[in-house]
Order: C-alpha cells, then structure tokens, then sequence
C-alpha cells in the first residue's frame, strides 16, 4: 500500500482502564513532521485501518504516540489494540494530516474537551505554550474511567485547566463562552453531543462560524450487511456487518481518498446511482444526500446501492 510508512510498537502504556497509549518508532527513515491537532491512519494486522491523533510533541519526531479508547461496539479497531497489540508488532501508518489546525491569528485559544479528546489538545498545549499564546483547557472527563492525563495536564497547565469531573460540576458552555475578547476562537473534541451542544450556544450568543473549530471522535459503527454494485468498474460487493463500505472498497483493490474515516472531512465523497442509504455522517447537506454518500461511515439499507465507481 504506497505512501504507508512502516512503524514498530515501543511502547504501550494502560493511561486509565479504558484508554491505552501506544509508542510507534520508524523502521526506515525519520517520521515525518506534523503541526498540532494532525492524526495518522493506523493499518491494524487485523485489516482494520484507523485514524488516531497525534498526541506528541509536534518538534520530536523519533517517535509517535496515540491513544486509544476501548470502545464496547468495536468493530474490531479498539478491540485489537487494547486485546491483542503488543511491543515489537510492525505496523504501517499513513502520514500526518491534519483537519483541526490551530488558528494563527486568534488573540485567546479556548479548548474543549470531553473524554480521548483530550488527545488533540496534548501537542496544542505545547505548542501554544511555547508560542507564549493566551489559551485554557477546559476537560470533561469521568474520573478514574476516561481522565487521561489530567495530572500531566495540572503540571503543566496550573491554572489554565478547568477539569468538570462530576455532576456537580459540569462543562457549562454558555458559562465558557460569555463574555470572551473579540478575536477569541474555541477548538472542540469529543461525542457529537458536545459539538451540537457547543454550536448551539455560540449561536445563541453570537459567535461567528469562522471562530468555532471542532472534531469528532466518531469512527465508523456496525450494521447490517448489504450489497454494492459498481457501475465503472463492473464489481459486485458484500459488505460485512462490522465492514464498512470504504474498507470493503478497499479490499477489492478500489482506493477513495479519505483523511478522518470518521464522516466529517468530506474526502470520500462518493456518487451513488440507486439503492437505499442510511446516512451517518457529519458533512453531506440534506440536498447532497441524495446523490452523494460518505463510503467511511454510511451504508446501504434495502435495495443495493449502485456507486459512480
């Protein structure tokens, strides 16, 4: 697979009893760079091909480190490397890329983070601290359950840290983004109902789009098998429950771009002809769902699906 860089486990390590850090060091050449917020595709032994962030220092590149949630509906991606992933295996990754960027003019960075999304946000601290930049973290996590790294964050961060840990005290949106300077920007990770959340409210208190920047976590999610035919190429396919459509296009040899294959950047948009689809992205608009599919995340339900492939 061209362009996949091939990488050894050195080191994985049990950050709470859900999430798992794993450690890829190079076996040719140098890593390539990265800015904060990137994330790299992990090509699992198992088949499974993943997209995780980048949790490292931008400026050291001897090694990349990721974090992984055990997810109870895995379909097969978390399970494996929380299961079966061991110090020595070889993998390949896919270079950086990165879809959540640090805005260079904002005058106050506000990061929110629920969960392993923490894990974007670890590179931006560092950076943003190196700049000198005004910037807080404000954390949403269940304690000793999804609270990675929260006392490397307190060391770090002192007061920059705002940890919501109990229903005592929650992430309060409206409270976070009152009142701000003009030319602050809000990064957001974690569940889609954080980001809703977060849309919502700075609507309401009038923030412009254009100073909100989110990713989801979301990857893609089983379902019932369903079969493809394609148009160009004249194959004829069956997806697998826990497969999804871009994997099994994949497998038979034909390659859609795609950076997230979580159903939020848009790069595997794919035409569809006929069929019945179930939709479960975050970037078609209504209009464009009824031609178009995002092949990571959606899948067929009912009569086949005939792509533009």
């Amino acid at each position: 697979m061209s362009g996949f860089i091939p990488v050894r486990v050195t080191d994985i390590r049990q950050v709470t009893p859900v999430i798992r850090e794993v450690s890829l060091q190079s076996l040719g050449t140098a890593l390539p760079k990265f800015s904060a917020g990137s994330h790299i595709q992990v090509l699992l032994p198992n088949g499974k091909r993943n997209a995780y962030s980048l949790l490292s220092d931008p400026l050291d590149t001897r090694h990349y480190r990721i974090a992984v949630r055990h997810q109870e509906n895995s379909r097969g991606g978390s399970r494996y490397v929380h299961e079966q992933l061991q110090v020595g295996d070889e993998l390949r990754i896919a270079p950086p890329a990165n879809l959540f960027p640090l805005h260079n003019e904002a005058h106050l960075h506000i990061l929110l983070a629920a969960g392993i999304g923490i894990t974007p946000f670890m590179p931006y601290c560092t950076e943003l601290l190196r700049r000198g930049a005004p910037f807080e973290l404000h954390y949403a996590y269940r304690n000793c359950i999804s609270d990675a790294y929260v006392a490397q964050l307190r060391d770090l961060l002192g007061e920059r840290l705002h940890c919501y840990d109990s229903p005592q005290r929650r992430l309060d949106l409206k409270h976070v983004l009152s009142n701000r300077p003009l030319g602050s920007h809000v990064y957001a990770c974690g569940p889609q109902r954080l980001l809703d959340d977060l849309h919502q409210q700075a609507a309401s208190l009038g923030w412009s789009d254009s100073r909100i920047h989110s990713e989801a976590f979301s990857a893609a999610q089983s379902g019932q098998p369903f079969s493809v035919q394609l148009l160009r190429s004249r194959q004829q396919l069956n997806v697998s429950a826990d497969q999804s459509l871009l994997e099994a296009l994949e497998a038979a040899g034909v390659e859609v771009p795609n950076l997230c294959r979580g159903g939020v950047c848009g790069q595997c948009q794919t035409g569809y002809l006929q069929g019945d689809v179930e939709h479960r992205d975050h970037f078609l608009s209504p209009d464009e769902k009824a031609a178009s599919l995002m092949p990571c995340v959606s899948r067929g339900c009912g009569q086949p699906l005939l792509l533009d492939l």
